[in-house]
């Protein structure tokens, strides 16, 4: 992608924001090039063709962009200016508000900047992966781009070691794409009446879960986040949100990560009405790297669901679900057999 340039905005928004804010702040900066991709913290834009237009520079157009969107909008923003996304991703983390830093798309200015970094700052790096390099002593993105390519996939796969070895050279084929997504997925549930027990809300919890992972397998997603909202018996309402430690479609991850967040409401034989969780920062399941926090014990229950979500692309939605899930022929209420997401699928009873 020579002589591309691509910019990264992070956006300092208000926690009060309007909810129209993000698409406005998307048509002012399709003032400025078509090819506008607003992100759940900000946006990334392809300047390529816009620096002839303008008879400026990237870091030219870039200041002009973060004046106006602080004169229109009084939102502060930093940015990162490079020839892929990925570059311009990293540099914008490192960049205080109100600043802006700009990579030459020289291999010599590229590597420069990528060479000392820490190797989790990479995509696709995460907390378990920069544990297992470090083990190797790879601790920096020199470290990883010195290793031969057949070397990391050895260590992390024939995929995760080819994109990760791209990566440190500072490949990268992603595109700036101005479709919009969605960039979050909700599920609810509304108990009959307001529920006390705990294990009624951890079993809902595995539910939610179970339904959030199928919907974004079906639609190619994986999700970086999940906030959970538990709304209680007066109407008021508690919301906690967790990044996840890789981001993922995986229903067995997704209820690990929805009860450590119930877990820490702390929540005493609380009366709840309704129960919603989402997943947020969606992005293109292509994306994923492999799970390296997944213990040798969960490649089983990772089997099971892809035969599950085939079986219900075919059956229905309802014909095969988590075990905890399942509904006695003795009895008209659900019997937990488990509330922990361990991957097991039950059958709806006669």
């Amino acid at each position: 992608m020579s002589g591309s340039r691509i910019l990264r905005l992070s956006f300092d928004l208000p926690p009060d924001a309007d909810a129209e804010l993000p698409e406005r702040l998307r048509r002012l900066l399709e003032d400025f090039t078509p090819r506008v991709q607003l992100l759940e913290d900000g946006a990334l834009l392809d300047l390529t063709g816009a620096m002839r237009w303008w008879q400026r520079d990237a870091r030219g157009i870039t200041e002009l962009v973060q004046l106006r969107v602080l004169a229109y909008f009084g939102v502060r923003s930093s940015a990162g200016v490079a020839g892929t996304p990925m570059l311009a991703t990293m540099a914008c983390a490192l960049t205080p508000l109100g600043r802006r830093t700009v990579i030459d798309d020289s291999p010599e200015a590229i590597s420069a900047f990528l060479r000392p970094r820490p190797v989790r700052e990479l995509p696709g790096v995460g907390a378990k992966t920069a544990a297992l390099l470090a083990e190797y002593g790879l601790h920096t993105v020199g470290d990883v781009a010195d290793v031969p390519q057949h070397t990391l996939q050895r260590l992390l796969g024939a995929r995760s070691g080819r994109a990760l070895h791209e990566h440190a050279h500072g490949h990268d084929t992603t595109v700036v794409d101005p479709t919009p997504a969605p960039a979050s997925l909700s599920t609810e549930h509304r108990f009959p009446r307001d529920e006390l027990d705990p294990a009624a809300h951890r079993r809902i919890l595995l539910a939610l879960a179970d339904d959030a992972g199928a919907r974004l397998r079906a639609s190619g997603q994986i999700a970086a986040g999940l906030t959970l909202t538990v709304r209680y018996a007066d109407l008021s309402a508690t919301r906690r949100s967790r990044t996840l430690p890789e981001a993922t479609h995986h229903t067995i991850l997704l209820a690990r990560a929805a009860y450590e967040v119930y877990a820490s409401l702390g929540l005493q034989r609380a009366r709840v009405r309704t129960i919603a969780l989402r997943a947020d920062a969606l992005r293109p399941a292509e994306l994923a790297t492999r799970q390296l926090t997944l213990d040798a014990g969960d490649d089983k229950p990772l089997a099971i669901e892809a035969v599950a979500d085939r079986a219900r692309a075919r059956y229905g939605h309802q014909v095969i679900y988590p075990a905890a899930l399942a509904i006695s022929s003795r009895s008209s209420s659900a019997q937990v057999q488990g509330d922990r997401p361990d991957g097991a699928f039950g059958r709806r009873a006669p």
